[in-house]
């Protein structure tokens, strides 16, 4: 039987399902959106948000109409704009791009709160993984599985938040405006005050640049990780363990100690991350770790300060412990005159002077006070602890486990560090470092690059003794290809510091991510843990290891679909090597924000997973946008921790093991097929001779390093010669950019295809999850596709063969997808983001045309005047930051 027989059915429609907007986003939306076109008019004059109006009005008429004429109409109007009107089309189109996204945001806020209030769960919330894991398991084992739980999320600084800092904080003023017409029930001047400000607000969004004048350094990349930390993860954190623990406790909340142990640690790359990026120093390594700890210590001396002033309880009711009294002495030498005076405030109050000298100690910590400071964060730990189990003796558990507790989980959470510094550079560059050592010395005369790798190791060594260990222990070689590579990082530690110098705590860490590398990975790791620096720290840590894989390299190497399948492959080898082995295993997962680079909702991925494989333990990269969308609002991160500490839990359930065990081998012909099928396909495009230069061609491939999205350069420094050395990012942000998100679902269609079979696809839909994960991502993906604006992108371009051959894989991609969901349009049964999809989509297409228009001059006209090009090229970047607003993803 042909493939063409067995091709699924053709629709009439196969764009998107439609959804229905709830009535509060829409009013929403509609406010904002009206304040927006006031603020136009006021700004510019009525003319301009005339030319929005009738742009807004040809693009939505357009989506609904497939014909090549309605989409023409909006490009046509385009044409007539000048440079100065089509930049202010596009900053307009920007800005209720954010207004959208915070709307949708608070909607999605006010929902889990109207949930919560109302006491529904849901079905992916911890609550349900626990009752399932005491079905399947008992008790006893839930328990002890939960007390081994962990949740890692490392935030980086890979360039994909496209916003700038002040245009984040303007959005911020708007949503907590918004919020405020919620929370009470405002009228007359009350109401009217706040559209006032909401006007205001808009107004200031309006005039403020959306470009950053210059790419931002390492430490501003740090200061805007530190507010997301100031703002939401300091108080989130505990907040989720309380959620937790009132869930496993029940009545007994508060009254008992706590049986959820503090289970997140942050990790960071930001400032130091230094593969590829130049501007990434030990210098600048440092001052990310002070400025870590000056935030942290910060927020604990804060929260010690509140609560010393408010545990007022009188020694006569609440009498201290021997415990708290030695505590007390020992705080009375080491700073008599300090001790004397919260003596003399707090008389008969045992509980708040104790606790008030704590917070001193803190801010002396801060000041590097050494006579009062504390040494490490074990030593504060212990302090607190002395509070809380003299009030447990004296009858007061509600004081012990209230807001004392909320203080006892961030100290275990941050320490004094904050987050835990992950070092990591490229396996290359410690080759050649070494080479260079070997043939002059490590005393020799280095060339800059190697005396800054050894620089790296005096580094760490130096935070690690000011911060503690956790600081800054992990490093992780990228593009690990052998044993070698890893103790080429204890070799080179040596040489920094010496041959008789104690040398830092150090966890060498693989990052296995092309697919080569991933088939190697358990012949490199079989032979690292024969080295004995490797042995050692097995010892020291109970015999834990992590192991690092790439998402975003391995899918730009082999495609999307081999690159899931790899993985999937590599993770069970891993798991299984690890078992035989006697190694606790943490699986280091480097996904991006964007579907080609690992993205996509990270609990279903979760469960997804081979069995072994998470085991309670579960990290990865969270970047860009990302951070924003999943931490940026408290209501909102809390839901995301809940969701993935459920995952991760559930993962290791009998059930779910047995599921994705069962479906892998039932299923492994089938994924031999695809896997085949697929890279075939792929590489027919990406090793087409000359497809670097056409895809730089149909692209804003080349002005992506315009955009000054981070202090990583586009390229690796290594070498510049080949689409290899193109960093994953940029790569999935510029065929983002061009409506085609090609590293989401390139050669999916063709490997489907070869099954054939349509009701096979879909029972494979059903019982295989890594599968069903996959299909969906995609049509994720998929949904934010457009061909008729993809085709104006690749007529940039002069390759007809790769136009036909890209534009053919997307719509036997959509038809096969459907085929296999059995659904007769996209989106059918993803409401959420269907309609954010719908509502957005007919502006990102505005912005797309300006976009093409911007790229045809740029691409076909080199007779404009310099100063002409440069507006231009601001035109092109205000898009590129609009299409990144609208679609909410870029690399």
């Amino acid at each position: 039987m042909s493939d063409k027989e067995n091709a699924p059915a053709p629709t009439e429609d196969r764009r998107h399902a439609r959804h229905e907007l709830p009535d509060e986003l829409r009013a929403d939306v509609r406010l904002l959106g009206g304040l927006l076109g006031q603020v136009l008019t006021e700004s510019v004059g009525p003319d301009l948000l005339e030319d929005v109006e009738k742009l807004r009005s040809l693009t939505i008429a357009a989506y609904s109409d497939p014909s090549p004429d309605a989409i023409q109409a909006a490009a046509d109007l385009i044409e007539t704009f000048s440079l100065e009107r089509a930049e202010e089309v596009a900053r307009a189109f920007l800005c209720y791009f954010h207004l959208v996204n915070l709307a949708e945001e608070h909607h999605r806020v006010r929902v889990l709160r109207r949930r919560e209030a109302e006491g529904a769960t849901h079905s992916d919330s911890l609550e349900h993984a626990v009752a399932q894991l005491r079905d399947e398991i008992g008790d006893e084992e839930t328990a002890r599985r939960i007390q081994g739980l962990e949740f890692r999320p490392v935030l980086t600084a890979h360039p994909t938040e496209a916003r700038r800092r002040a245009v984040a904080a303007a959005i911020r003023r708007i949503t907590e405006l918004l919020a405020a017409r919620d929370a009470v029930d405002l009228g007359g001047i009350t109401l009217a005050d706040n559209t006032r400000r909401l006007t205001a607000e808009i107004d200031a969004l309006w005039r403020t640049s959306p470009l950053r004048s210059s790419k931002p350094s390492p430490l501003d990349e740090v200061r805007t990780a530190m507010s997301t930390f100031d703002q939401t993860l300091f108080e989130v954190f505990p907040e989720v363990y309380r959620r937790f623990d009132q869930l496993l406790t029940g009545e007994d909340a508060g009254r008992v100690a706590p049986v959820v142990p503090p289970f997140v640690r942050l990790g960071t790359w930001i400032g130091a991350d230094r593969d590829g990026n130049p501007n990434v120093t030990a210098t600048i390594t440092r001052q990310a770790a002070a400025i870590a700890n000056e935030h942290v210590l910060i927020a604990l001396e804060q929260v010690a300060t509140r609560l010393g002033r408010s545990l007022t309880l009188d020694a006569d009711t609440t009498p201290p412990s021997a415990e708290l009294e030695k505590l007390w002495k020992a705080q009375q030498v080491l700073a008599e005159d300090l001790t004397k005076e919260i003596a003399l405030r707090s008389p008969n109050e045992p509980y708040r002077r104790v606790l008030l000298v704590i917070a001193r100690r803190i801010a002396a910590t801060l000041s590097r006070n050494a006579d009062l400071a504390y040494v490490k964060a074990e030593d504060l730990l212990a302090d607190l602890l002395v509070v809380q189990g003299s009030l447990v003796e004296a009858g007061a558990p509600r004081a012990a486990y209230a807001e004392l507790q909320q203080l006892i989980w961030q100290v275990q959470t941050f320490g004094f560090h904050l987050a835990e510094h992950e070092i990591r550079q490229h396996s290359q560059v410690h080759r050649e470092t070494l080479a260079e050592i070997a043939e002059k010395g490590a005393d020799g005369d280095l060339s800059d690059r190697s005396r800054e790798v050894l620089d790296v190791f005096r580094a760490i060594a130096a935070i690690q003794k000011r911060y503690g260990v956790p600081a800054a222990r992990r490093y992780i070689v990228s593009f690990t290809t052998s044993a070698e590579d890893l103790a080429n990082v204890y070799e080179l530690a040596r040489h920094a510091l010496g041959a008789d110098a104690e040398l830092p705590v150090l966890d060498v860490i693989p990052l296995f991510e092309t697919f080569a590398d991933l088939e190697a990975s358990v012949d490199v790791l079989d032979e690292t843990i024969k080295q004995p620096a490797v042995r050692e720290r097995l010892a020291a840590t109970g015999r834990r290891l992590e192991v690092m894989l790439g998402y975003s390299d391995s899918s730009k190497d082999v495609g999307p679909v081999s690159a899931t399948l790899a993985l999937y492959d590599a993770q069970s080898r891993i798991a299984q090597w690890a078992r035989r082995n006697d190694i606790t295993l943490t699986l280091f997962h480097g996904r991006g924000g964007a579907l080609g680079r690992g993205g996509g909702p990270a609990n279903r991925a979760i469960l997804a997973q081979p069995p072994h494989s998470v085991d309670g333990r579960f990290k990865l990269t969270e970047q860009g946008e990302v951070i924003a969308a999943r931490y940026g609002h408290p209501v909102i991160a809390a839901r995301h921790i809940d969701q993935v500490a459920a995952a991760t839990l559930l993962a290791s359930a009998p059930s779910i093991e047995e599921r994705n065990a069962g479906a892998a081998e039932k299923f492994k012909d089938m994924a031999a097929t695809m896997d085949a099928a697929s890279r075939e396909r792929f590489f027919a495009l990406v090793k087409s001779p000359g497809f670097p230069r056409w895809f730089a061609q149909v692209t804003p491939q080349d002005e992506v390093g315009l955009l000054p999205l981070g202090s990583r350069p586009a390229k690796r420094g290594l070498s510049m010669n080949s689409l290899d050395d193109l960093r994953a990012i940029p790569w999935v942000f510029a065929w983002t950019q061009a409506r085609i998100n090609l590293t989401g679902w390139f050669g999916l269609g063709t490997a489907l295809q070869a099954i054939g079979d349509p009701e096979k696809l879909q029972q494979a839909y059903r019982e295989w999850p890594l599968f069903a994960t996959m299909i969906d991502n995609v049509e994720m993906s998929l949904a934010k596709t457009d061909e008729r604006i993809a085709r104006r992108y690749l007529a940039l371009g002069d390759r007809e063969d790769l136009s036909g051959l890209v534009l053919d894989e997307m719509r036997l991609t959509i038809e096969w997808v459907l085929a296999t969901t059995g659904r007769s349009r996209m989106l059918a049964d993803m409401r959420v983001l269907g309609r954010a999809v719908q509502m957005r989509s007919p502006y990102v297409d505005a912005l797309s045309l300006i976009q093409v228009r911007a790229l045809r001059v740029l691409r076909l006209d080199d007779t404009r005047p310099e100063e002409e090009v440069a507006r231009i090229k601001r035109l092109l970047l205000i898009t590129m930051n609009g299409v990144a607003a609208g679609l909410q993803n870029t690399g």
